[in-house]
């Protein structure tokens, strides 16, 4: 069986174009991601209130005993975005904390404050980012990263699962989401 590749043309000094960047792979997917989370979490709220249902049982909700709440998941998936570029930007990136008292709007809030943080990224500053030394520093354990190893390796991952996660934890409570819900908006050819 014959199997034909097409791989992208590769840079060269006379045409130094980059076909896909790490904007591209990063930040872009990052405010998909996001803006529809935020969408989902505004159609929970309603949903929710409508239901009956006390927003603070979905903050604590949890899919397992062993698996951290709801709260969690949307910090993560926030950290794991604009938090991710900023611990790349300041070379140091460490696991986020559920602030005390979180409740549904803040949540909210948090999914706001990434995707407008992400919005005012240029894609020189973050393209920039390649190739640079970052550490991942979970208590006294320091794992060395290049940038977009990081990056594409950790954070995107963990991106996904947690709003993954989120999506899950919303539709094990009742709510009719569904796979367009959670793609968002998609990027398509203009």
């Amino acid at each position: 069986m014959q199997q034909c590749f097409v791989s992208a043309p590769t840079p060269t000094p006379e045409d130094p174009t980059m076909p896909f960047s790490l904007y591209d792979a990063t930040v872009a997917s990052f405010q998909q991601g996001l803006s529809a989370l935020d969408l989902i979490l505004g159609r929970a709220h309603t949903h929710f209130q409508q239901q009956g249902t006390p927003l603070h049982e979905i903050v604590d909700a949890r899919l397992a005993l062993d698996m951290l709440p709801f709260s969690f998941q949307i910090v993560s998936a926030a950290h794991h975005s604009m938090g991710a570029i900023n611990g790349a930007r300041q070379r140091l990136f460490r696991p986020p904390s559920v602030p005390a008292g979180l409740d549904f709007a803040g949540l909210q809030a948090l999914v706001t404050q990434a995707r407008e943080g992400l919005g005012q990224l240029t894609r020189d500053e973050v393209n920039a980012l390649e190739g640079t030394d970052m550490v991942f520093q979970l208590g006294e354990r320091r794992l060395p990263f290049l940038a977009e190893d990081f990056l594409l390796s950790f954070s995107v991952p963990n991106f996904y699962f947690h709003a993954t996660t989120a999506y899950d934890l919303l539709r094990l409570h009742g709510m009719p989401l569904g796979k367009r819900d959670y793609l968002g908006r998609l990027r398509l050819k203009a």
